[in-house]
């Protein structure tokens, strides 16, 4: 499917001289001189090279065909990661690169989108808001407001995250996954 470089998105698959690309950054400039473009940062999901690319806006790019499916995460071993299809069973596996740092994150049962191309796995999308507990955080430090500064503290699946001093040690919070970041508390 042919798409516009103005409709270019992060996290969008592009084929793109003969390989696929995921789109990292974009970024639409519109100069005092001259056309408009897109500065696009790609990521090939084969290679796995980096490429900055500048698009005009008049030009078209072919937006790869990916199959969006819904997976629960069983668990790992260590190579793969092993998913299953709710409704019938099925069992797919993904290597550990894949997935990368996305791993961390996943909790048994947590459903996932897998993107398939060519009937391959190539990457997983995670729910936007997962849920998790504290393990470990420092005492607010008395005086300190609560808009003035986030403390460091230790997810239970080993990822280190700021926020806000009145979280404490074994309470849940919701964590935004595209970003890392502490969202509220549950």
């Amino acid at each position: 499917m042919k798409i516009s470089a103005n409709e270019i998105r992060v996290g969008m698959l592009l084929e793109y001289k003969n390989d696929l690309w995921e789109v990292i950054k974009t970024q639409h400039v519109k100069p005092g001189k001259g056309g408009a473009f897109a500065q696009v940062e790609m990521k090939s999901l084969n290679k796995n090279t980096k490429l900055n690319e500048r698009f005009r806006s008049s030009e078209y790019l072919e937006k790869a065909t990916v199959d969006e499916v819904k997976f629960n995460y069983s668990y790992k071993d260590d190579e793969k990661y092993y998913f299953i299809k709710p409704k019938t069973f099925e069992q797919i596996e993904i290597q550990k690169n894949i997935i990368a740092k996305k791993g961390e994150m996943l909790t048994e049962n947590l459903e996932v989108t897998i993107n398939i191309y060519d009937e391959k796995p190539i990457s997983i999308q995670l729910p936007n808001q997962i849920t998790c507990k504290i393990e470990t955080t420092d005492v607010a430090l008395k005086g300190q407001t609560v808009s003035s500064s986030y403390k460091p503290a230790v997810l239970t699946n080993g990822i280190k995250i700021q926020v806000p001093p009145f979280i404490e040690t074994g309470d849940e919070i919701i964590v935004d996954t595209r970003n890392v970041e502490y969202v509220k508390k549950v």
